[in-house]
């Protein structure tokens, strides 16, 4: 029967985009599964950034990071300046050598006075453990834990989960940590890194397994749901990825191993000790390396380490850190 109505025109609905719920990134231990992917999926697309010709979006104009580091470092705090820059903030580097800390301003009093002068994330290490958990609640200003004491390393992790998962792809795809089987070799006991990675890793679906001598990696890691091994052959069996932890000669004061000599020997990574793993075992390490004692020289040029492409990974993922939180605040 013919009819004068005319067809309804369906309009597909805009999809908004979604953001991490919190405003700060604290640890791995708050992050869901769907989190973390959130952030490494997205972190694909800013690598193209990186790697492009005119390395800049707008995404983050207007907004102020404030890089506030009361420990050393390199790659970290260079990495989130550069991220920060790429997403067109603003950035300022706090030098806390010079600041009011040393005339005795507390913690807090030093970052209420960093959000007062409009910080929008503030991107702390501190040597305190818990120290931004502690800030979380009390300040507007997002806080993104660039490493606590003994306690976490988040975006370490992240851009480590990011690296793995870009290599187990084809190239037009990333692959999945689920199955896989990773081994952390060295200094477990005093590593942020290894605890955001060991919570990163299975959350994401992987397998750890923990190596090193007791002092180092004690048994009382097998609560974390890891198996944990003193000797370096077991421990590599059937391992898809060997991640190397810095020994941290500042420690050797303590003896918690008899010399860098017997640690090389047992458990150093070199042409005969990476046939203990799979074959195409993939190899990283969170830098600084101390050549010789975690890798050999020879295992860091082969194409399966994947040192650089941590760093370069670093900024991508700390890019989508930063945009995801910020973005979350605001789309809020």
């Amino acid at each position: 029967m013919p009819t004068n109505r005319k067809p309804v025109k369906r309009v597909q609905e805009k999809k908004e985009p979604a953001f991490l719920s919190a405003k700060d990134l604290l640890g791995i231990e708050g992050l869901s599964r769907s989190e973390i992917e959130l952030i490494l999926d997205n972190a694909i697309g800013f690598k193209d950034i990186v790697t492009r010709t005119v390395k800049k979006v707008p995404t983050l104009r207007g907004k102020t990071v404030v890089n506030l580091f009361f420990e050393n470092s390199t790659r970290t705090r260079t990495s989130f300046e550069l991220a920060a820059r790429r997403l067109s903030a603003d950035v300022v580097n706090f030098d806390v050598a010079t600041s009011s800390v040393h005339k005795g301003e507390s913690l807090f009093d030093t970052v209420e006075t960093i959000q007062a002068l409009g910080a929008d994330i503030v991107v702390m290490r501190h040597g305190a453990s818990g120290a931004h958990q502690y800030l979380g609640g009390k300040i507007k200003s997002s806080i993104v834990n660039a490493g606590d004491g003994q306690h976490e390393h988040p975006t370490q992790a992240l851009l480590d989960c990011f690296t793995i998962r870009e290599a187990l792809g084809d190239g037009k795809k990333h692959g999945s940590l689920d199955g896989i089987r990773i081994a952390m070799i060295g200094d477990i006991l005093h590593s942020r890194v290894a605890r955001s990675n060991i919570l990163a890793m299975q959350k994401l679906g992987a397998e750890v397994v923990l190596v090193g001598p007791p002092t180092l990696v004690p048994k009382s890691f097998e609560s974390f749901g890891v198996k944990v091994y003193d000797n370096l052959k077991q421990g590599l069996k059937g391992v898809d990825v060997i991640y190397c932890l810095r020994v941290q000669l500042e420690r050797q004061a303590k003896n918690l191993f008899p010399s860098i000599k017997e640690f090389r020997m047992l458990y150093g990574i070199n042409d005969e000790t990476v046939r203990y793993a799979k074959r195409d075992a993939l190899i990283l390490h969170p830098g600084p390396v101390n050549i010789g004692v975690e890798l050999t020289r020879g295992m860091m040029d082969e194409g399966r380490c994947l040192i650089t492409d941590q760093v370069t990974n670093g900024v991508a993922v700390r890019m989508a850190v930063l945009y995801l939180l910020r973005g979350g605040v605001d789309h809020e």
